[in-house]
């Protein structure tokens, strides 16, 4: 449990929807529709929109402007060098030379995460809170996209 993030999360979570938002929007306007069996892989995982999913391929996940949200981000594990995909709303970003069903599937899970939480803003505070009490690898959001990821050929 990582008390230091529970203490700040109500104090960072404005600041971490208003980015997550920003940057849901950039990718939805930049973003590429998926492939056929991107769409496939989507609906396996309970997407319910899947035409919506925009993927936006980048050298590397961006990092908040704000120097606190940053440092919380990077040290809570949620974003960073081993970091290689980020989903926010139905924007995804795929870092270069990570491209694979594993991943688009783990993260179109978490697309459908967002989906029934009803937004970003209805999200985000119940993923970080996770992050906050279990852990990034323990988090139930993330053992659930874990556990629907799909590599088919």
């Amino acid at each position: 449990m990582n008390s230091d993030l529970e203490a700040i999360l109500p104090h960072l979570l404005p600041s971490a929807i208003q980015w997550a938002e920003e940057k849901s929007q950039e990718i939805m306007r930049t973003g590429a529709p998926l492939s056929e069996l991107g769409l496939c892989l989507a609906r396996s995982v309970g997407v319910v929109n899947p035409e919506k999913i925009r993927i936006s391929t980048v050298s590397s996940l961006p990092l908040p402007d704000d120097p606190e949200l940053r440092t919380v981000a990077l040290s809570a594990g949620l974003l960073g060098p081993g970091m290689v995909g980020l989903t926010l709303g139905y924007g995804i970003y795929i870092c270069d030379g990570h491209f694979s069903n594993r991943l688009i599937s783990h993260e179109c899970r978490h697309v459908y995460q967002y989906e029934t939480a009803g937004s970003i803003q209805d999200f985000l505070p119940l993923y970080l809170q996770q992050i906050a009490e279990f852990g990034y690898e323990r988090a139930p959001y993330e053992v659930d996209a874990r556990s629907h990821e799909v590599d088919v050929a």
